[in-house]
């Protein structure tokens, strides 16, 4: 059922990110989002070129509302810059235990769209990942150098997605705590240098 105040091209891109986020995108038809969103196939193509265009819509919605949960994650916790980066981990590592955890949405789409790196929705993922890491590299800034700074958001960033798949893959959210464990570890040691 449309919620009111909701767009018809709002109520497109919720249908899509919910089949999409589920199922996958090369799963998910045109025509399966277009009942879901309860429009026609026309009236889809009316808001959107092309599926192509609706994946990137997809993962542009995503992306500001997860970079805010890292920030409220990080805002919300307890003591210095490693307990706080951890808490994010501690946070992914509870929602990897939920029925109906997929994983990382712009990662999943990278590996379907693999042989496609010009698609949109790769764009669109790269620019949600470079948010990520220039956030953290601002928040680690504010205790190293900014090339340094710079190297710890990259490490960070391959501890959280290589948590991503690992948890995905062994279905352990444990995975997730023992990247934050590392992270944790790499931080501490960056400070005593």
């Amino acid at each position: 059922m449309p919620q009111r105040n909701e767009t018809t091209k709002d109520r497109i891109i919720s249908a899509a990110a919910e089949l999409f986020y589920r199922e996958g995108i090369h799963a998910v038809s045109v025509d399966a989002i277009a009942e879901k969103a309860q429009v026609t196939k026309r009236g889809l193509y009316y808001h959107f070129r092309s599926k192509d265009d609706l994946i990137a819509a997809y993962l542009e919605m995503r992306d500001q509302p997860n970079l805010e949960a890292f920030q409220r994650w990080f805002a919300d916790a307890e003591g210095d810059l490693p307990a706080k980066i951890q808490a994010i981990f501690r946070k992914l590592a509870k929602a990897a235990g939920q029925t109906g955890w997929k994983g990382c949405g712009f990662l999943r789409t990278s590996v379907e769209l693999v042989q496609t790196p010009g698609h949109p929705a790769i764009i669109a993922g790269r620019r949600h990942k470079t948010k990520v890491e220039d956030w953290l590299c601002l928040i680690v800034g504010e205790l190293h150098a900014p090339q340094e700074a710079r190297k710890i958001a990259k490490q960070i960033i391959l501890l959280l997605d290589g948590a991503f798949a690992v948890v995905l893959l062994h279905r352990d959210p444990s995975y997730m705590e023992s990247a934050g464990e590392a992270a944790v570890t790499l931080l501490r040691a960056a400070t005593r240098d």
